[in-house]
């Protein structure tokens, strides 16, 4: 009788063999680790993804409005040819007689639920699962989680978030990018945190271009020791009347002094959305560099998990914290010299950690070669670490000086800071120091210590200035600013309770930036040290005929809450899909045309006729005549199979013919088994496959071939 063994499941290779390490599966398979009655193998992301719309019925080949909405019945799933090797291992191994149950182990997350589940149903298992849900990857970590596995129907409501959120994306996706990509006959891709997202950032853009700047003035008093400011005036001449009796005057008086001692609380530490913001800010990252470059050191065993929405810790690490501080402020150059405070109540909260807890380095750091990562790991490394020295820090102490100063019946004011104790700014600082670019300082925080003054006492006016602003206006989207935007996006909408507000998640907002500018909605802008998001001439186009149903924050972010509600039990799924449903049903029937919208969707190239698939252009290429909606895969190539047999190749005049008319006169034609030419009709015989297909007639009496 063969010993039964435990199929562990990670979701990448690099993450199934750190597990396997510590299970002692060292003997390598195909596709597999095994050992100590344990079988390790892997997922290479989606193993499984919910099929085309063709795989419901052919015709969905075609895009076409006659058939939307496209709404299944009974959602069907596919596997891509990339990764349907590892699929078969993972089953065959699920079918082993000697595998008793399995293990969960792909990330702690949703799509980490979403990619185990997939692959499991996909292949028919029925043996029992259990969960394994770790924040790190160090062996510690792993090995407590082995002991403590949890029970899988604890995570079923993630599952059905995690198919809800799948299943809502595709039904956006592609009733709303065939029937606009349709309508205005060219690829405009629609998704549902996509598109709000790029409204954002067009109505910013639309902000800026109508704000009319305003001038206004200040009149600076310039007094022995110190300066203080008039209040903001919009009329030169008023400061002009001011500048004047203030330099005539005998003297300026203290009207009052009020001294505060102050205190500024250590920054908590990152999730990864915060942790995104400060490193396209500090380091220039974009938020997908710095989720890479994170995932990494985590399957490194220096960092804990990437995805996490919470910026605390949980109460049974307080006790050894305290060691992993020590241990990454020796790791830490710039903490090198500096006494190092740590105070865990300051970063311990229970209820506000969720599946995982804020990101922090590992011990791991004390005996890697961190000289030996990769720049852009070790700089992220460099930051986490700072974040955590800060967060159990000292408190930053100041006295804040407030001085009203009056002359000639006239306000000027002025606040002086002198630092009682840097606290956790010490260490920042020096972080900070380390920098190549490093950020504007704060005017008001940088303030200087003001000399010791007295109500009554009185100064000479040396110097009355006036200097000149304007009103700015809002600043262009960075990355920084954007997550920011994102993340709040609908949130006066939301109950006051609601666990998730805004647009995606921590783990989604980086590949959304990333796909608007990979459709070609969206741009980065390098300006000075900034670099900001800009949108197209075809991103501003798509947000201009757009309803507000498809481009509404509000909705999208009432979605993201509803996906979390399901997650804690409190939704259910039908409901959720069925708005999303009623919506596109809604959308397809009411949504008319916008107006002369060929000048928001102007064509480069000179059109040879319509698409016979979705009615876009077709337009001539390098290596054939190509419909310009990327997405609906129409193309006839020059180097056509069908007509280089026949020693011709298709032209553009043949195009257009085929294109007005579905047939078109071919002459000189060879023939393979003569060697003659001959001359036939060719006709276009498309049936929306991946390759347009071909026929020929002849004259009356002849055949067609």
């Amino acid at each position: 009788m063969s010993t039964k063994q435990t199929l562990v499941i990670a979701e990448k290779p690099s993450v199934a063999k750190s597990i396997a390490a510590v299970l002692k599966a060292t003997n390598r398979k195909d596709g597999y680790l095994e050992g100590g009655g344990f079988l390790v193998s892997w997922c290479v992301g989606h193993l499984v993804e919910l099929a085309d719309a063709s795989a419901y019925d052919e015709r969905y080949a075609k895009w076409s409005l006659t058939d939307l909405p496209i709404l299944p019945e009974r959602w069907k799933y596919g596997i891509t040819p990339d990764t349907k090797k590892q699929f078969d291992t993972l089953k065959q191994l699920m079918e082993r007689e000697d595998v008793a149950s399995l293990v969960c182990a792909t990330d702690a997350g949703r799509e980490g639920e979403l990619i185990f589940r997939l692959v499991y149903e996909q292949a028919k298992c029925k043996k029992p699962v259990k969960r394994l849900w770790i924040s790190s990857m160090e062996d510690s970590a792993i090995r407590e989680g082995f002991e403590h596995l949890r029970s899988s129907a604890d995570y079923d409501n993630l599952y059905r978030a995690a198919l809800c959120r799948a299943r809502a994306d595709w039904l956006v996706g592609i009733n709303a990018t065939r029937l606009f990509s349709c309508l205005y006959h060219r690829t405009l891709n629609i998704g549902r945190v996509m598109t709000p997202t790029l409204a954002l950032i067009v109505k910013r853009e639309a902000d800026i271009d109508a704000f009319k700047p305003t001038p206004f003035y200040t009149v600076t008093l310039g007094l022995s020791d110190f300066a203080a400011t008039g209040e903001r005036l919009t009329d030169k001449a008023q400061a002009e009347v001011v500048q004047a009796v203030c330099m005539a005057a005998d003297a300026a008086t203290v009207k009052s002094v009020e001294r505060k001692e102050k205190t500024e609380k250590p920054p908590a530490l990152y999730d990864l959305t915060t942790l995104q913001r400060e490193a396209n800010r500090l380091l220039g990252f974009t938020a997908q560099q710095t989720l890479d470059y994170l995932q990494s050191l985590y399957e490194k065993k220096l960092a804990t998990y990437p995805r996490t929405d919470s910026r605390y810790l949980t109460s049974d690490m307080a006790q050894s914290l305290p060691v992993l501080v020590n241990i990454v402020a020796k790791a830490m150059p710039f903490a090198s010299g500096v006494a190092v405070y740590c105070n865990p109540a300051q970063v311990i909260n229970d209820a506000k950690v969720g599946d995982h807890h804020a990101i922090i380095p590992t011990q791991g750091v004390k005996d890697a070669d961190l000289s030996g990562l990769p720049a852009g790991e070790r700089s992220l490394l460099s930051l986490i670490a700072a974040r955590l020295l800060c967060a159990v820090g000292q408190p930053y102490a100041y006295a804040e000086t407030a001085v009203v100063v009056e002359c000639a019946g006239y306000e000027f004011k002025t606040k002086g800071r002198a630092v009682l104790n840097p606290g956790f700014k010490e260490l920042d600082g020096r972080y900070r120091d380390t920098l190549k670019n490093k950020p504007e300082p704060d005017k008001e925080k940088e303030a200087k210590a003001l000399p010791v003054l007295a109500e009554g006492q009185s100064f000479e006016v040396m110097a009355a200035g006036i200097k000149e602003g304007k009103t700015t206006p809002p600043a262009h989207f960075t990355e920084d600013s954007l997550l920011a935007a994102m993340e709040t996006a609908g949130a006066g909408d939301m109950p006051e309770d609601a666990e998730r507000k805004g647009l995606g998640t921590p783990a989604t907002r980086a590949g959304i930036l990333e796909k608007l500018i990979k459709v070609g909605f969206l741009e980065r802008k390098k300006v000075k040290k900034a670099t900001h998001l800009m949108p197209t001439h075809a991103g501003v186009a798509l947000i201009t005929v757009l309803p507000e149903q498809i481009q509404s924050p509000s909705m999208t972010a009432e979605w993201e809450h509803q996906l979390k509600e399901i997650e804690r039990g409190g939704a259910e799924p039908e409901a959720f899909l069925d708005g999303i449903t009623a919506m596109l049903k809604d959308l397809i029937k009411h949504y008319e045309v916008v107006k002369d919208a060929s000048v928001l969707f102007p064509s480069e190239k000179e059109s040879l006729g319509k698409c016979p698939r979705c009615g876009g252009s077709v337009v001539e290429l390098k290596k054939g005549f190509v419909c310009e909606n990327r997405d609906c895969g129409f193309a006839i190539w020059k180097e056509n199979k069908f007509f280089t047999a026949k020693k011709k190749k298709p032209t553009a005049a043949l195009v257009t013919e085929l294109l007005a008319s579905g047939r078109a006169k071919l002459s000189g034609c060879y023939s393979e088994k003569t060697g003659k030419t001959y001359d036939a009709v060719v006709v276009l015989d498309d049936d929306g496959g991946k390759y347009v297909n071909f026929k020929l007639e002849f004259a009356s009496g002849g055949k067609s071939r």
